[in-house]
């Protein structure tokens, strides 16, 4: 009989580790994204097929959905700096036809060693919410600047 049971606890003790191990590619890929690395130019520019203003705007709203940093802002040029992991980096918007647009994330050091994540999420940021409207941008273009608003300690 206690061989029995002995027989019977190494089978269990063998086959927990087979039902432990679930997806072991799912960490490697969010260690990836969180670990500098050296990333290849390739991934760092995307083609998408809407005009240039909305990925321009698409662009600093997945900055400021990522809580980075923004450093300057050119809508004219349609360039951005933000800082991300104390690291500096360049957003270039750049309008290839009426319909598409391409967005370049360089860091401005040249130094291409950094976390893939930042990239990452920015792109898929973008994707994610590529088929909402964009609001108020006509409404800014129409109308004149708002009045000067009295704050209540003013008022008093």
């Amino acid at each position: 009989m206690k061989k029995l049971v002995m027989f019977g606890l190494m089978l269990l003790l063998a086959a927990i580790p087979a039902f432990a191990e679930e997806n072991p590619a799912a960490p490697l890929a969010e260690i990836e994204l969180v670990t500098p690395q050296n990333i290849d130019f390739s991934k760092c520019v995307q083609t998408f097929n809407f005009p240039v203003e909305k990925l321009f705007y698409m662009s600093i709203l997945a900055i400021n959905a990522n809580n980075f940093e923004i450093e300057e802002l050119q809508s004219k040029t349609g360039y951005i700096l933000f800082r991300a992991v104390n690291k500096n980096f360049l957003m270039s918007v750049v309008k290839i036809d009426a319909e598409h647009s391409m967005l370049k994330i360089t860091p401005a050091d040249n130094v291409y060693f950094f976390p893939y994540g930042i990239v990452h999420n920015i792109y898929k940021y973008i994707e994610l919410n590529a088929d909402e409207q964009l609001q108020g941008l006509e409404v800014l273009k129409n109308n004149p600047a708002p009045q000067s608003v009295s704050t209540p300690a003013q008022q008093k």
